[in-house]
């Protein structure tokens, strides 16, 4: 591959995957069993980046291992419903052609893991999002770097990664303890904890200790999401509950320790001093067919004073409509998106200006990327904002 002998495009992708590897000092490559690629949003890419995925299509690069891809910047079926301009829809459209010239699927998720690409314990992936990384090493034990776009697309491409970094035994050991004293009363409290981690070990990977609380897996998304956003971690480990800390001592000799007994320092940095909302935005990471039915008994023969955008896979947006959770959040005014996410969509063409969220990775991000004053807070408390208009700032 390297020689070029299987052509141009897979020289390309190999001469990626071995950079890498000499730049963090790897002695092999090792095979994957999948690959999730970033950008893929033309708000991201610009120009630039849809010529360049043009181009190494036009070389012939086809990925021969599973691939799925991170959400766009809209759904690419309803677009016009959201308001999203034609110039940025047809330009999205052309980056989803260049990925389905190489083989891929338009399977635009941040939660791959809810839509099939599941991968097994110990196996090694190529996964770029930083929430599915999380979620891959993390909640699966499966063996990720948290990959750039065009390096996870090299992988797909040769079907290799190199081994270094999270691959590694002795890089999968927490450095830092994590002794969580406060209580978790939602699934809010878990992104205002995972902020709060994320905030002070960078990019290590942290053990954590949970007062008498072992939150379902699909919660530990939201966990691992807020770490790796206001951090960069991707993997962590929870005492008794993920599956490394559960059959072997994952803690470093030298391990820092860390106490955290309170979370209102982060729900103060993730609130606006606002309580008018326009948006209230649910879904990030993507939501599952469980979130959708929730928030359908919630709004149900209700109607929203504020726009509601529930985003999800689309086959998790199909699965909702056939089970009539579409038709009952559609008719009390909200949306079901699909393929997309606030952060990567061209929200500032839209007209909202305020949004509420139970994400604490949203929260994060909304105020740089979309240009919008955030109220963070848990479920509940977004909907009864979706339902008046107004969320309000606590006393």
């Amino acid at each position: 591959m390297l020689a070029g002998e299987q052509g141009p495009a897979i020289q390309k992708a190999m001469e990626i995957v071995v950079a890498l590897g000499k730049i963090y000092g790897a002695t092999k490559l090792v095979p994957v069993t999948s690959v999730q690629v970033a950008g893929v949003s033309y708000k991201n890419l610009g120009q630039a980046g849809l010529d360049f995925l043009r181009e190494w299509a036009a070389e012939g690069a086809r990925v021969r291992v599973p691939t799925t891809l991170n959400p766009a910047g809209m759904d690419l079926q309803a677009w016009r419903e959201l308001g999203i301009p034609e110039t940025f829809a047809r330009r999205q459209e052309a980056v989803i052609e260049a990925y389905r010239a190489m083989g891929i699927s338009p399977t635009c998720s941040c939660t791959p893991y809810l839509v099939g690409n599941v991968p097994g314990f110990g196996e090694h992936v190529a996964w770029a999002e930083s929430s599915a990384v999380s979620f891959a090493n993390s909640v699966l034990g499966a063996r990720t770097n948290r990959e750039g776009g065009p390096s996870a697309l090299a992988a797909a491409i040769t079907g290799r990664t190199a081994a270094y970094g999270l691959h590694l035994d002795e890089n999968r050991l927490a450095r830092y303890l994590v002794d969580v004293r406060c209580p978790l009363r939602s699934e809010a409290d878990l992104g205002a904890l995972g902020y709060l981690i994320g905030q002070k070990v960078r990019n290590a990977v942290p053990y954590l200790t949970l007062p008498s609380f072992h939150p379902s897996i699909l919660p530990l998304k939201t966990l691992g999401a807020a770490m790796a956003a206001s951090g960069a971690v991707a993997l962590y480990h929870v005492a008794g509950v993920t599956p490394e800390a559960r059959h072997a001592n994952m803690l470093a000799p030298d391990a820092q320790r860390m106490v955290i007994a309170d979370l209102s320092p982060a729900y103060a940095a993730l609130n606006a001093p606002v309580e008018k909302i326009d948006l209230v935005s649910i879904g990030c990471p993507h939501a599952s067919l469980e979130e959708i039915a929730e928030i359908a008994r919630a709004v149900e023969g209700k109607r929203l004073q504020a726009a509601l955008w529930i985003t999800t896979a689309r086959q998790i947006k199909e699965k909702a409509a056939e089970a009539g959770y579409m038709a009952t959040i559609e008719a009390a005014g909200g949306r079901l998106v699909a393929d997309t996410c606030l952060v990567v969509a061209p929200i500032d063409a839209l007209g909202f200006r305020t949004l509420a969220t139970n994400s604490a990775k949203m929260a994060f991000y909304a105020p740089s990327h979309s240009g919008l004053q955030v109220r963070f807070g848990p479920l509940e408390q977004c909907l009864e904002a979706a339902l008046t208009g107004r969320m309000k700032r606590e006393t």
